[in-house]
């Protein structure tokens, strides 16, 4: 139980850590970075997008209603999840509108749902690419009706990112599949 907690903590931490480095202060003589948290979330959906497609499509068609637990949502309820926390926080944080969606179920095609969540990633590219620095303590309402700026929901977007990646390579994991992140390298 401590290493699957402590492994969440740093697959958590080394998002945002990648992200930290990037956007360090410039060396002497360098001009710093216009807008650091916008670029550095536009750099985190570039990257993750990456790993969570890739994860998704790893999962055979036939195990998108597998389900650790009885208590845990099915894998095709994750992705489903994915697509609406991309699409509602790009929204948030971009002011734009959020994309007409498709009713989503968790029983849907796998090919059905993946394509959802690549038009999640690039309505998240396409809305992120116009967001600057200059109003990141402007607030809304984000889940549940609880208030919360924009940098909030940038730092809520890039946490989920983690979070959900961890969960679909655990349940990768459980069905005897590598997640794309614990290949080897070509």
């Amino acid at each position: 139980m401590r290493t699957a907690v402590l492994a969440t903590i740093v697959f958590v931490l080394m998002p945002l850590t990648t992200v930290a480095q990037q956007t360090a202060a410039p060396a002497a003589g360098a001009t710093a970075e216009t807008n650091p948290v916008s670029n550095a979330v536009r750099r985190v959906v570039e990257r993750q997008s990456k790993n969570m497609v890739a994860a998704v499509e790893a999962m055979p068609a036939d195990k998108y209603s597998y389900r650790p637990t009885p208590g845990q949502m099915t894998f095709g309820h994750l992705v489903e999840h994915m697509v609406g926390a991309n699409n509602f926080l790009c929204s948030k944080i971009s002011g734009a509108a959020a994309p007409a969606e498709e009713k989503l179920s968790e029983t849907d095609p796998k090919e059905k749902l993946v394509k959802a969540l690549k038009a999640s990633f690039d309505y998240c590219n396409q809305a992120l690419a116009k967001v600057d620095d200059s109003n990141l303590g402007e607030e809304f309402t984000l889940f549940g009706g609880q208030k919360g700026t924009r940098a909030s929901a940038m730092l809520t977007l890039a946490s989920a990112f983690a979070d959900h990646y961890g969960m679909a390579a655990m349940y990768l994991r459980l069905n005897g599949l590598l997640p794309p992140t614990a290949r080897p390298k070509d």
